[in-house]
């Protein structure tokens, strides 16, 4: 079964000179990340990119369907869809950028072009295959994840991200100076403005 596409579309920034937005490392438990972990050692094996702090949408490569690890390409996660739905005990970490308020429209602006073109975009099986041999492959409109969200992360301005290398790993991201503001189970996060406010 083929994952559903979200209709949310990246949601206009409020007024304002800077936005918040998140990069989110997760393991799931897929046969795919268990073999990652094996080689990298690595606690994160995916990473994806939310412009809320609700992670209702992320932006990523990853599977098309839940069920086949062998068809990839452009996708929106939600802990309720797809992959992330299926693997309930996915742990996570949340990481926090602050970035301008016109670099979050630009990155909006080219997700929703994405999704419009989704058809355009593959997911890079033979670059991580590479990456696992240190050897650096690059395609266009061919990502693997951490690929993706290092791309929109440098269009965001993400500081130190242009620093991270070409092979870059989701564990990568916990090197750049980020506010952590979770670490647990996906299914079990709460936005940070919420749980300040039940606080």
């Amino acid at each position: 079964m083929e994952q559903e596409p979200l209709t949310r579309t990246p949601d206009e920034p409020a007024a304002g000179e800077n936005q918040k937005v998140y990069i989110v490392l997760s393991q799931t438990g897929t046969i795919l990340s268990r073999i990652l972990k094996l080689i990298t050692r690595a606690p994160y094996n995916h990473s994806s990119l939310a412009l809320d702090e609700d992670l209702q949408t992320m932006y990523s490569f990853g599977r098309l369907n839940p069920y086949n690890p062998f068809i990839g390409g452009f996708v929106q996660e939600s802990p309720t869809q797809g992959t992330f739905k299926r693997f309930k005990n996915t742990k996570v970490i949340v990481l926090e950028a602050e970035v301008s308020a016109a670099a979050r429209e630009d990155v909006g602006r080219l997700l929703a072009e994405m999704l419009r073109e989704r058809t355009r975009y593959h997911y890079n099986y033979l670059g991580l295959f590479l990456a696992a041999l240190h050897i650096d492959r690059k395609k266009r409109d061919c990502y693997y994840c951490s690929e993706f969200v290092k791309a929109m992360a440098e269009r965001l301005g993400v500081p130190g991200t242009e620093a991270i290398p070409p092979i870059v790993k989701p564990i990568h991201f916990m090197g750049l100076a980020l506010r952590e503001v979770y670490v647990g189970r996906l299914q079990d996060y709460t936005p940070p403005q919420a749980a300040n406010a039940i606080s």
